[in-house]
């Protein structure tokens, strides 16, 4: 393979379905031991753990949810009492929720800024001091097309994504003395079990891939192997990039 990451410690929240699973075997592949962060669904972890034992890599099962500033923190905790450094921090939770401006849930909201936007900072903040003692490393945030164009009815979504797009350039600039690089990729439509019921629609599947100049709906790799790139030596003078993965749907910049 030509990323050689053998031996590199990942930490990927939300790992344990979709793109943080597709990213967490493809590390797995290149050669890293990872951990999984999951919330709820312990069956699909264990599934994502099996994947990465069976490329003969060691995977952590931790449990959290990150928007819970103690539970991040002891997240890190328990990889530092295992591993002692971290190498990479994929930032991958999310949740993409409908909210009509003008008719607020409030649950919703403060659920989608709380998993979305305030997850990263507490789990960034927590595990930086790990990443640090390696003498460099790398942190990959999981925005999307929502964050550079906006979307209607998901505008409280849109904006954690715009603030995950700020936070890269940012933290890029901040870490950046420490070895440490910060980029982001911004997908749009994924074949994911986010997207399972809008894309139970056949009609409105259809409408989605002919709007994308590719004519065609990513799987989870498609995500996960550019990630994997931005985590690698290949990518060693990339840092504050926003990368878009959306088959041409979005041609600007974040």
């Amino acid at each position: 393979m030509l990323i050689d990451l053998k031996g590199r410690k990942v930490l990927i929240t939300g790992g344990s379905r979709g793109i943080g699973r597709a990213a967490a075997v493809m590390f797995a592949g290149a050669g890293c031991d990872v951990a999984v962060n999951y919330l709820d669904n312990q069956a699909a972890a264990e599934e994502t753990a099996q994947m990465i034992r069976d490329r003969g890599r060691e995977c952590l099962l931790v449990k959290a949810q990150i928007s819970k500033k103690n539970e991040a923190e002891a997240m890190a905790r328990e990889i530092a009492d295992s591993w002692g450094t971290l190498d990479v921090l994929v930032n991958n939770a999310g949740v993409w929720t409908y909210l009509e401006t003008g008719a607020l849930d409030e649950q919703v909201y403060r659920e989608t800024i709380g998993i979305n936007l305030d997850g990263v900072f507490y789990v960034t903040n927590a595990v930086l001091p790990l990443i640090k003692k390696t003498g460099g490393g790398v942190v990959i945030m999981v925005g999307s097309t929502a964050g550079v164009r906006g979307e209607a009815f998901h505008s409280h979504y849109a904006a954690t994504k715009g603030g995950l797009h700020a936070l890269t350039k940012s933290l890029a600039i901040e870490l950046a003395p420490f070895g440490i690089r910060v980029n982001c990729v911004a997908p749009g439509w994924v074949e994911t079990e986010m997207c399972r019921e809008v894309f139970s629609d056949a009609a409105f599947k259809e409408e989605v891939r002919q709007s994308i100049p590719l004519k065609r709906i990513p799987l989870p790799d498609d995500i996960a192997a550019p990630i994997v790139f931005l985590a690698s030596d290949l990518a060693r003078h990339i840092t504050g990039e926003i990368l878009n993965i959306n088959g041409g749907s979005v041609l600007c910049g974040g």
